[in-house]
């Protein structure tokens, strides 16, 4: 038996033709129509082939969702964070398996796709810490012998929706933090790694059978469009979490707002790391190699662009293609590859189309620059001399493409890095701390995540993750990201004998 029939063996996963999971445990009986193919992009080649799911199927999840979730609120919020603490544990029993169906599913490297189930885990710990920190407040009446406070309550069945970069990570992101607060969750997938959704779906289903609980956590596999947007239009459910990019974010978020719903949107970053004159290089290097590498260059804070002292510039790029040089391309479950492939064809044209525009734009490439003729859907880290303004540095391009620009004071290269569309993450490494408080100030950077002699990629989960303009303002995790998917309520007790107005009005006396 090969690792990918083991993995999914493991995993739970024994036919290649499962449609969507219910919370229930059910799976669809759907087994006519078009498959939906599971492609390893290490090889191009099919990994499994599924079911999706109907609109049939979509109606009898969101059915039990609703239902389980009149029940679900009324659970004591410790109780619900013991559910989620007997997830993580089964997480962390199938950390390898798991991580190696990431791997295997969108190409990341071993190392990262164990890290992303372990991010899975911290998050299901921090999750079970917030289930008994679901603060209100109590504020001080105007009025006499009254008494006012606040609380929150569970919101109802959500929507999640996520992306193939990180395919299992942001689910639990949210998923955790909405079932303490007393949630239920239908969970939409990329339909470009519906595996680990279905794998983590299993582990799910064992637990709420194990512990007596049905309807939780959903899954509902397509990729139809206009089925997706059945949850984006449901008045049922009251918050959409949609990850991805800025044109479908809109999208979601005119539909849903339309209906007055809530959105959570973590959409896409154009992430720069400032190097200054004081930093330390070699630091700065391996901050950026990862930023800009890791993950083939399909995060969201992916390091996109870099501007470096002209002072450092020389020095820095020179150490900058020398570590290019020495990263191995390859099979991402092999032990020494840095850089896996990417997702599929369309983002190899992409890769190609970028450095096209840049060639047009007069961009000199300092490394890299070609797609390797091997099967599989694999690129060159690319490295390329380029100016802020052009309109492919604007954008985010989701593969391993670094631009580099110089500036001259910390003031030009703060400017140049908060003037593209997008907002999500930062960084500046430096050694002076006058410089370093500039680039954290409110005149400083303009992202959700700002950094300091750490790169832009690889947040953790006690801080709330988002950022702002195009990328969608959401936050998800850490801090006080819990009240997204809680609804606030106003409380006010006269334990008096009068009836005072606020404001100090006298009416019919």
């Amino acid at each position: 038996m090969n690792s990918i029939q083991t993995a999914l063996r493991d995993l739970g996963i024994q036919a290649v033709n499962s449609g969507g999971s219910s919370g229930s445990g059910w799976w669809s009986g759907r087994n006519d129509g078009s498959l939906l193919q599971s492609i390893n992009p290490s090889s191009g080649e099919q990994i499994a082939g599924i079911y999706p799911c109907s609109s049939e199927d979509y109606q009898r999840i969101l059915k039990t969702s609703v239902e389980t979730f009149r029940a679900w609120r009324l659970v004591p919020a410790p109780k619900r964070g013991e559910l989620v603490r007997l997830i993580g544990q089964a997480l962390r029993e199938k950390k390898d398996q798991l991580g190696t169906l990431v791997s295997l599913e969108v190409g990341k490297i071993k190392a990262e796709g164990d890290g992303e189930v372990q991010e899975m885990i911290d998050m299901a710990d921090f999750a079970v810490g917030q289930a008994r920190m679901l603060y209100g407040a109590t504020m001080q009446s105007e009025r006499p012998a009254h008494h006012m406070s606040e609380q929150w309550h569970p919101l109802g069945p959500i929507g999640v929706i996520t992306a193939f970069n990180f395919p299992v990570a942001v689910w639990a992101w949210n998923a955790f933090i909405a079932a303490i607060a007393g949630d239920t969750v239908i969970w939409k997938p990329s339909p470009k790694a519906p595996l680990c959704a279905i794998a983590v779906q299993n582990i799910c289903n064992r637990v709420m059978q194990q512990q007596g609980y049905a309807g939780i956590f959903s899954l509902f596999i397509t990729d139809q469009t206009n089925l997706a947007e059945l949850m984006v239009q449901d008045i049922r459910l009251p918050l959409i979490s949609f990850t991805g990019s800025v044109a479908v974010g809109r999208r979601v978020a005119s539909i849903v707002g339309q209906r007055l719903g809530r959105t959570l949107l973590e959409l896409s970053g154009n992430n720069a790391v400032i190097v200054d004159d004081t930093a330390d290089l070699d630091m700065a290097v391996r901050a950026i190699l990862f930023g800009a590498v890791g993950t083939a260059g399909q995060r969201c804070t992916t390091t996109r662009r870099l501007f470096v002292h002209e002072s450092q510039y020389e020095q820095l790029a020179g150490k900058l293609v020398k570590a290019y040089a020495q990263v191995r391309i390859g099979n991402p479950l092999e032990p020494d590859v840095l850089l896996g492939p990417l997702i599929d064809q369309a983002a190899v044209e992409s890769y190609r189309a970028a450095l096209d525009e840049v060639k047009k734009e007069g961009g000199e490439i300092l490394c890299g620059g070609h797609v390797l003729n091997r099967p599989g859907h694999f690129v060159e880290p690319t490295i390329v001399h380029a100016q802020n303004q052009w309109p492919i540095v604007q954008r985010e391009t989701f593969s391993p493409i670094l631009y580099v620009m110089t500036f001259r004071t910390i003031e030009e290269a703060i400017a140049m890095q908060n003037d593209v569309p997008q907002g999500l993450s930062s960084a500046m490494f430096s050694n002076d701390i006058r410089r370093t408080g500039q680039f954290l100030s409110a005149a400083g950077s303009d992202c959700g995540i700002a950094n300091i002699n750490i790169g832009t990629s690889g947040a953790e989960i006690g801080g709330a993750f988002g950022g702002e303009k195009e990328t969608g303002g959401g936050r998800e995790a850490g801090s006080d990201a819990w009240k997204a998917y809680m609804r606030r309520q106003t409380n006010t007790i006269n334990w008096g004998t009068d009836l005072p107005l606020a404001q100090g009005i006298k009416f019919g006396e």
